[in-house]
């Protein structure tokens, strides 16, 4: 058996908590680690970091956890603690992940990993330079319904990818007659909060490596809901976006759309949802869920705007199988990252993803400022 010690900042929030804490780290020392080449385990240490001694010591005690601190950089100089990880809000992130990087730590984050893309690109810098490992995030990519999407692609069973649309999204209660389902910092600009900001970091890592490199991006913003009621039952201005509707050019012609909303009423059947079609066939893919349909038994569809529609052309698709073990998601990357640690097995979501997350973001506000398509440029030249 072998021990490695985590340095988790920011898990006293709901993301922090639940996926990275109870779902990752809890669920691997329950597990009793993790099977490493050769027979060796890996069980997980983590000391719980963060400003709320109270939510803290909490946590601690309702998931057996030995340790946990309020003070960062003394937890940064004990050397057995060789991984950070952080999930605070964005505006906090970049520092902590620079002191934490310089003190040697492998690194690995939530996402944004900072404000602004010349932070992003500095962090990928000097992790270089500091030869740490590196990790950022990437979860949707380990959903079930993208893993069978990404079994469909690979198989060839689409043929040649000709577009893709999206739909994200649910309704966020104003927090007035009802407590909303989101923090209220996700609706200050000030605080980090913004839908755009948010999901296209998301988007960014879903459209490179399932479809096509992004190439440009056309990107309408909008604050749909203006005025809010926070935790403390305080009216306050929204000051930044709920909503989003883009289109992106890919690489191979494909165009995407994606509408991304907080102020949006569900009817489909998963709260996102990614439409692709290709010459032979189509695909419909949920978080959990992914149906398809064949070129042959693609039905021959008429408009006739006279004559209500008889035909279910929901029967045509067939589900994918499941046909494997979904795990969380996040613990699964979790996973991955500490055998790249351990094992130095390869993990492609580095910081540099994480930062071309940071750049869509921003070339989608910067579109909505301009109302104009932005090319979307290389970011491998500006980190070397």
């Amino acid at each position: 058996m072998r021990t490695i010690g985590i340095i988790m900042n920011g898990v006293t929030g709901r993301m922090g908590t639940n996926q990275h804490l109870v779902r990752s780290i809890v669920a691997i020392r329950k597990q009793g680690g993790i099977q490493l080449p050769g027979g060796e385990t890996l069980q997980v240490d983590p000391i719980l970091v963060g400003r709320n001694e109270q939510k803290l010591r909490q946590l601690a005690e309702t998931y057996d956890i030995e340790r946990w601190s309020t003070d960062l950089q003394e937890c940064l100089a004990n050397p057995a603690d060789e991984i950070y990880f952080d999930a605070q809000s964005t505006p906090l992130r970049s520092e902590s992940l620079r002191t934490a990087i310089l003190a040697g730590k492998h690194i690995y984050c939530e996402k944004p990993t900072a404000s602004d893309l010349p932070t992003a690109l500095e962090l990928v810098r000097i992790a270089r330079q500091a030869g740490i490992k590196h990790g950022v995030v990437q979860d949707k990519l380990f959903l079930p319904g993208l893993l069978k999407l990404k079994r469909v692609i690979d198989s060839g069973f689409l043929g040649r990818l000709l577009s893709v649309r999206g739909e994200f999204g649910y309704w966020i209660f104003e927090g007035d007659w009802q407590a909303a389902q989101r923090p209220s910092w996700n609706y200050v600009k000030e605080q980090g909060g913004g839908i755009i900001i948010d999901m296209f970091c998301h988007w960014r890592y879903v459209l490179d490596q399932l479809f096509g490199e992004v190439r440009a991006v056309s990107c309408l913003g909008a604050t749909h809901i203006p005025e809010r009621v926070n935790e403390k039952g305080e009216r306050y201005t929204v000051t930044t976006d709920d909503a989003a509707y883009a289109t992106f050019e890919l690489e191979g012609d494909i165009i995407a759309q994606f509408n991304s909303s907080w102020s949006v009423r569900v009817y489909r059947d998963e709260l996102l949802s990614l439409q692709v079609d290709g010459t032979l066939g189509s695909a419909v893919a949920g978080l959990h869920s992914c149906k398809v349909q064949n070129r042959v038994n693609t039905p021959r569809a008429v408009w006739n705007p006279d004559v209500p529609n008889t035909h279910d052309f929901r029967d045509d698709w067939s589900d994918v199988p499941d046909n494997q073990i979904f795990d969380n998601g996040f613990k699964v990357q979790w996973e991955h990252f500490l055998r790249h640690v351990v094992c130095d097995e390869p993990f492609p979501w580095t910081l540099l993803e994480g930062a071309k997350g940071v750049q869509l973001a921003e070339l989608g506000l910067q579109s909505w400022q301009e109302r104009r398509w932005l090319d979307v440029p290389s970011l491998e030249q500006e980190v070397e």
